[in-house]
């Protein structure tokens, strides 16, 4: 049989897979224009996007606990004329505020401010490094959620829903583009805590996506992966001979059950863990970044040395190919006391803190990415789950606000410098609500910019076409360049 006329057999004797691959149609994913039967058999085999991408990996700087940014970057004269006295009826209209700790008096926290670069955007005195970047970010100042509960939050702010069980961003990422480093994963999660964040792994799943998209967790300290280094006693060949019996078991159950995308996760984990053995150690490494690299990142101080660690890692593996990174903030090593930028009472100590340990790591990955000429094809994501009121709860802190908060973004494709939304004079709710910005947009813009159509992203489960914004999202197409 001829090659022309085996592929008209495959495309009109409806052989399903066969001829999927070769008229260009992926189940789940629709019609992308470079499908082959070998990125059937590998998931993870590099597709094409929708239309050409202005970067290549993401860099999601999840900030647990939700920071004030009405501490940070959001300078209202208003709420520091005003701090000590209710909150005015006007202000409160169209919320609801009694699943958490009521509303008291307004609250000051006597930061000073001033404005940096050309874009004139404005910083309280706990960033003084990442200012100095300030005409590099992109601010999305009328930025909403749903939820005012910590996990809730988080996990609408990974997976798009209030509830587990949806692929996370990351996840949706390697199931539409595929890995760009056959020898690392194309999705990595991070966290510079000794233990693994709140909710942990529902943040990174891959929901009803198959597993092989889920993230892959590195731990802090010298060896981010379990059980990744060979056994001493074990040589090389001795490895290699059980991985090739494993391989082989997995793949007659695999031939027995198609259907058990675990098993198949499993199988391909295995292949990719031989293979990491070599290219991982190497990602992580820090031992050949020059000092100075390791100032930038603030890696020299106890207080930003853990962070600082996990950014210059997230830099490495941008150099390497890997498409989505979510770093998720914990706390300097050591601390006990303060966990996360959960400030409902002291907020000056734990934002003193807490913004001492991200703030010259930030600003030294935005310089390092410039510097390499990485960042025009990087996104950088400042994220929360969420915001934090007005008003002052316990006398001392902030309680939590869905209403409007703000994120920021940097790199390729993106309006640098530029500001889009705003609050009100009392930073507690979006001014314009045809400004807000919900995680379904924050989403459909990071898609966007890879190069994916948010609207055509999409995976058949139980019968519905699933997307990775459910049925909401648009992109914020005012901040894009």
């Amino acid at each position: 049989m001829t090659n022309e006329s085996r592929r008209h057999f495959l495309q009109h004797a409806g052989l399903g897979l066969g001829a999927a691959a070769l008229s260009g149609f992926v189940p789940g994913l629709g019609f992308i224009n470079a499908a082959t039967a070998a990125q059937l058999i590998d998931p993870l085999a590099p597709k094409e996007p929708h239309f050409p991408a202005k970067v290549k990996s993401v860099i999601w700087l999840h900030q647990n606990g939700a920071p004030s940014t009405l501490d940070l970057y959001d300078y209202k004269p208003d709420l520091i004329k005003l701090a000590g006295k209710p909150v005015p009826d006007s202000f409160l209209t169209g919320i609801k505020t009694s699943t958490q700790g009521g509303v008291n008096t307004l609250f000051d926290g006597k930061r000073s401010w001033k404005q940096y670069g050309e874009s004139g955007a404005w910083f309280s005195d706990l960033l003084p490094n990442l200012a100095q970047h300030a005409d590099k970010l992109t601010f999305i100042k009328s930025s909403v959620t749903i939820g005012a509960t910590h996990d809730i939050s988080i996990l609408k702010l990974n997976t798009g829903d209030l509830n587990p069980g949806r692929p996370s961003l990351g996840a949706w990422i390697s199931y539409a583009l595929g890995s760009a480093n056959p020898d690392l994963p194309p999705y990595v999660v991070m966290y510079n805590s000794p233990s693994e964040p709140r909710a942990g792994s529902a943040n990174w799943n891959s929901g009803f996506l198959p597993a092989v998209y889920q993230g892959t967790a590195f731990r802090p300290g010298p060896s981010p992966i379990y059980y990744l280094e060979r056994p001493e006693l074990r040589t090389a060949e001795q490895q290699r001979k059980s991985l090739d019996l494993l391989r082989r078991l997995n793949q007659l159950g695999s031939e027995r059950y198609p259907s058990d995308t675990e098993l198949k996760a499993r199988l391909r984990s295995y292949d990719l863990a031989d293979r990491m053995q070599v290219a991982a150690p190497a990602a992580v490494d820090l031992s050949n970044e020059s000092e100075a690299t390791k100032e930038l990142y603030g890696i020299n101080d106890p207080i930003s040395s853990s962070y600082g660690t996990v950014l210059l890692r997230a830099r490495r593996l941008v150099e390497r190919g890997v498409r989505f990174i979510q770093v998720v903030s914990g706390a300097p090593e050591g601390e006990t006391d303060i966990v996360s930028w959960d400030a409902h009472d002291e907020l000056d100590k734990n934002h003193g803190l807490m913004a001492k340990m991200v703030d010259k790591p930030i600003a030294g990955l935005l310089h390092d990415l410039k510097t390499l000429g990485l960042l025009d094809t990087t996104l950088v994501v400042w994220t929360s789950e969420f915001g934090r009121t007005s008003w002052g709860e316990s006398g001392t802190g902030r309680d939590h606000n869905p209403w409007g908060y703000t994120q920021w973004l940097a790199g390729g494709g993106l309006k640098a410098g530029f500001t889009y939304g705003g609050t009100d004079e009392i930073g507690l709710q979006v001014a314009d609500k045809n400004t807000a910005v919900d995680t379904y947009d924050l989403h459909a813009t990071v898609l966007h910019l890879l190069g994916l159509n948010h609207l055509k992203t999409t995976f058949i489960h139980n019968g519905r076409s699933e997307r990775p914004t459910v049925v909401y999202g648009k992109v914020v197409k005012d901040i894009l360049a």
